[in-house]
C-alpha cells in the first residue's frame, strides 16, 4: 500500500462548493463504481441497511433543489448576518453554502444517503450511535473515491428540515431515515490542500477526560 497516496487522499479530501464544474456531465456509471467502494465501509452487525439514491433527473434535480433552498437559504442567510463582515474565515462556510443552494438545480447528480430504521421515537443515544454509525463511514469512502477520480462533493443536511417532502418527491419510505445529500460534479482544478486544523494533541486525551498526550 502506497502511504504517501493514501495520507494525501485523506488530507486533501474537502467539501467542495464553488469548485464544483456545474458545465461537465457526470456519468452515472462512475457514481456507482464510487458508491460500490463506499459499501465495503463496516456497517453495524453487518446489517448494510443502507440505500443510494442518485438523482440526475434534471426535473428531479430541479425539485428537491427548490426544497432544499426553502430549507437552507433562511438559516445560512441568517447565520451569515449574525457573523462579522471582517470574520472571513467564519463567514466562508455559510457563503459557499449559499452559493450551493443557489446552483443545487445545476449540479450533474444528487446522492442522498438512507439507513433503514427510524431514532424518531423513542431515541437513545445507543440507537441514534449505532444507526448513523452504520452509514456515515460509507458515506466518507464514497466522497474519498469520487475524490480520486477527480470529482468532489460535500455532505449536505440542510434538506432534512424538509425530510417529509424530500421523500414524498422521491419515493423514500417511512422506514428509512435520509442522513445525507451529496452533490456530486468534476471538481475546477484537482489541486486541494490539507484544511488547518489545531495540533491533534490538543483535541486529544488519553486515559481521562482532559489529560493531553
Amino acid at each position: 500500500m502506497d502511504q504517501a497516496s493514501v495520507e494525501y487522499l485523506l488530507t486533501t479530501t474537502r467539501s467542495v462548493r464553488r469548485r464544483l464544474d456545474l458545465a461537465r456531465p457526470v456519468e452515472r456509471a462512475v457514481v456507482l463504481d464510487c458508491l460500490r467502494l463506499a459499501i465495503q465501509a463496516p456497517t453495524g452487525s453487518n446489517r448494510q441497511g443502507w440505500r443510494w439514491l442518485v438523482i440526475d433527473d434534471p426535473e428531479q434535480r430541479r425539485a428537491l433543489a427548490e426544497i432544499y433552498r426553502t430549507a437552507a437559504v433562511p438559516s445560512f442567510t441568517a447565520m451569515l448576518e449574525r457573523t462579522p463582515a471582517d470574520a472571513v474565515e467564519r463567514r466562508r462556510p455559510y457563503e459557499g453554502a449559499l452559493y450551493l443552494a443557489e446552483v443545487l438545480d445545476q449540479v450533474p447528480v444528487l446522492v442522498i444517503a438512507c439507513i433503514e430504521g427510524r431514532v424518531d421515537t423513542p431515541a437513545t443515544y445507543e440507537r441514534a450511535a449505532a444507526l448513523y454509525g452504520s452509514v456515515l463511514p460509507a458515506v466518507w469512502s464514497f466522497m474519498l473515491a469520487l475524490r480520486a477520480r477527480g470529482l468532489g462533493s460535500t455532505l449536505t443536511t440542510a434538506h432534512l428540515r424538509r425530510e417529509a417532502e424530500v421523500a414524498q418527491l422521491l419515493g423514500i419510505p417511512d422506514s428509512f431515515t435520509q442522513v445525507a445529500l451529496l452533490p456530486v460534479a468534476y471538481t475546477i482544478g484537482t489541486e486541494f490542500k490539507a484544511a488547518r486544523r489545531a495540533p491533534v494533541e490538543t483535541v486529544t486525551y488519553v486515559n481521562h477526560w482532559g489529560q493531553q498526550p
